[in-house]
């Protein structure tokens, strides 16, 4: 299978971590994703965490998006592009204090994914 992880934070990578781990086969494929809005170096430190936390579960890729702003079109794309068995996202920016609902891009990217989308709680 292949997966998306499409990612802002270290907290939405280790709870996709914490799903995929006792699912993954070793021919899977985990792509991960990042589309930095704000803080670059959060979207890199998320990439590093699913190369520790993965090493040797499956195939790990690791990839900074660029957007002009609209996060949901590029994981969109990224999925179409891969393409991708299943989407995993956080149900927010993982940042605390964003609180319990969907923020507009896990909306968005449920609303147009052609594949499943799961989306993993943060314990923020």
């Amino acid at each position: 299978m292949r997966f998306l992880v499409a990612t802002d934070s270290v907290h939405t990578t280790a709870a996709a971590c914490d799903y995929l781990e006792p699912r993954l086969c070793p021919d899977d494929t985990v792509t991960v994703v990042t589309v930095p809005v704000s803080d670059v170096r959060d979207g890199a430190d998320a990439l590093n965490v699913a190369d520790v936390r993965l090493l040797g579960e499956a195939t790990v890729e690791t990839e900074r998006l660029e957007t002009d702003g609209d996060p949901a079109s590029a994981i969109l794309a990224a999925a179409d592009s891969e393409p991708a068995d299943v989407v995993l996202i956080g149900p927010h920016a993982g940042v605390p204090g964003a609180g319990p609902t969907l923020g507009s891009t896990a909306r968005r990217v449920i609303e147009g994914a052609d594949v499943p989308v799961v989306v993993v709680p943060l314990s923020l």
